[in-house]
């Protein structure tokens, strides 16, 4: 008998077309964002009456509140100076002050000439403030007594920072002495030993300048840290308060306002008094 022969049918499957459906995904997101973007620009054309308004009030108040504080700054400046007549007045700039055409830099209010500048040279053990050329030669041009001031960081090594100093400022006859600017407190370190690295930096440039150098700080740092250990240094102390009417006897310079306006120099500017007159001034600059 003969055997029956079975065909068996084969099942092709076809796998679904991937280009439609990622043309199709595409599709619709493209869909969902225009309907977003247009639903987004519709409110806000709706609303842009209600929008202009708040955000010009805005606007408004902070310029204001910003004139505000700079008229309430100039009046208590102007009583400031007004207790010192006769003193020697300056300002103090960096990198933050941009390009200063110094030509310009010459009274404050009109009325208050401008006779001496210090001038942020480095900061820490690394960086050189990038205004620092332009403006120590500027200020010599315009005839004004100059100063460099580094910017000390506590966390850093105290020598390398007094090096990088030495080799960016070479002070000049009629120079200021070297500033040492401290501000903060260390952060992995006692305060024993940042008053060591603090001797360290200011032992080695006076070494190299054979000049002793003024220190900077705000009034309660120099209280609670400087005043009785560093009682043989000069003082340049910052103080905008106004309970503060006055320079102290035992400071050397006073910044008395960060929110000046002088000729020359875009935005704010430091204005700093001189605990003596112009001639007195002279005295205390580099020999």
């Amino acid at each position: 008998m003969r055997k029956k022969v079975v065909r068996r049918r084969v099942t092709v499957v076809r796998k679904p077309k991937k280009k439609a459906s990622v043309f199709s995904a595409k599709l619709l997101r493209f869909f969902l964002f225009s309907f977003f973007v247009v639903v987004v620009v519709g409110t806000a054309y709706h609303y842009r009456n209600g929008l202009a308004y708040y955000f010009s009030f805005k606007s408004d108040k902070a310029i204001k509140e910003k004139a505000e504080a700079k008229r309430i700054s100039d009046v208590r400046n102007f009583q400031v100076l007004e207790n010192h007549q006769g003193k020697s007045i300056g300002l103090d700039v960096s990198e933050y002050q941009g390009k200063i055409q110094w030509s310009y830099v010459d009274t404050l209010e009109k009325k208050y000439p401008l006779e001496y500048v210090f001038i942020r040279a480095t900061v820490g053990k690394d960086r050189k403030d990038r205004q620092f050329k332009r403006n120590w030669l500027g200020a010599k041009e315009n005839k004004m007594i100059r100063g460099a001031y580094h910017y000390y960081r506590p966390n850093e090594n105290s020598l390398e920072q007094a090096e990088l100093f030495i080799k960016t400022v070479a002070l000049q006859k009629g120079d200021l002495p070297p500033i040492l600017d401290i501000e903060k407190l260390p952060k992995n370190q006692s305060l024993d030993s940042l008053k060591v690295g603090l001797k360290r930096w200011l032992k080695a440039v006076e070494l190299h300048y054979k000049v002793k150098p003024i220190i900077y700080t705000g009034e309660k740092y120099y209280d609670d840290f400087l005043k009785e250990e560093f009682s043989d240094y000069l003082f340049w102390i910052a103080n905008y308060n106004f309970y503060r009417e006055k320079i102290d006897a035992d400071w050397l310079f006073w910044q008395f306002t960060e929110k000046a306006s002088v000729p020359g120099i875009k935005g704010n500017v430091d204005i700093n008094i001189y605990n003596g007159d112009l001639q007195q001034l002279q005295f205390i600059t580099v020999e």
